[in-house]
């Protein structure tokens, strides 16, 4: 059986409900002074999110930062560039099996273990360079950010900059400003096209 309701006060009408209350007035503007007046709070009060997180304890923020640093973003772009490049390397053999093998005839067919090993060569071989690119770009733009305390659009293309001479630098300085030039131009497309 339900509970009878209750009848609301009959000093309760629809105007005393439209028209703040005094008890009501002092309430807020106390609220406003420990969140944002000269009375705040100076404790570490937890604030729920609109997702309803819980605060973090030591070792989540630990995990955290962890995740955030620079040499974890730089190793996880050299793994995933490493992935990439091998995945690709595979997809060129597949196109072209045999552009570096060599044989005593020219007409003779490869073997299974010929084609194997030139599958391991180039993707591995793929796999290296993307993974070095991944690596030094993700770095070098990570401790940018962190220098300079912002994210612009010019840390892509400063990172890309210092990474594309860097690689360059191995065959003399015309390479490596013809690398930094181009690396940088195409770090600032590939930035300005995931931003908007």
């Amino acid at each position: 059986m339900a509970a009878p309701m209750r009848q609301p006060p009959e000093a309760v009408t629809k105007d005393t409900l439209l028209t703040p209350q005094t008890s009501d007035l002092e309430t807020f503007n106390l609220i406003l002074n420990h969140v944002i007046g000269e009375k705040k709070l100076k404790t570490n009060v937890f604030l729920p999110s609109a997702y309803g997180s819980a605060a973090r304890s030591k070792q989540e923020q630990m995990i955290s930062a962890a995740f955030e640093s620079c040499a974890f973003k730089a190793v996880a772009s050299g793994v995933l560039g490493f992935a990439l490049g091998g995945a690709i390397g595979l997809f060129t053999v597949g196109m072209d099996p045999m552009s570096t093998y060599t044989t005593t005839t020219p007409d003779q067919t490869p073997s299974t273990r010929a084609v194997l090993k030139e599958m391991k060569v180039r993707c591995s071989s793929y796999g290296r360079n993307f993974g070095t690119i991944g690596f030094m770009f993700a770095g070098t733009e990570c401790i940018l950010e962190t220098y300079r305390g912002k994210s612009p659009l010019s840390n892509g293309t400063i990172s890309g900059a210092i990474v594309g001479g860097a690689l360059g630098l191995r065959a003399g300085l015309k390479a490596a400003a013809f690398g930094a030039a181009g690396f940088a131009v195409f770090s600032t497309a590939v930035d300005y096209y995931f931003r908007h």
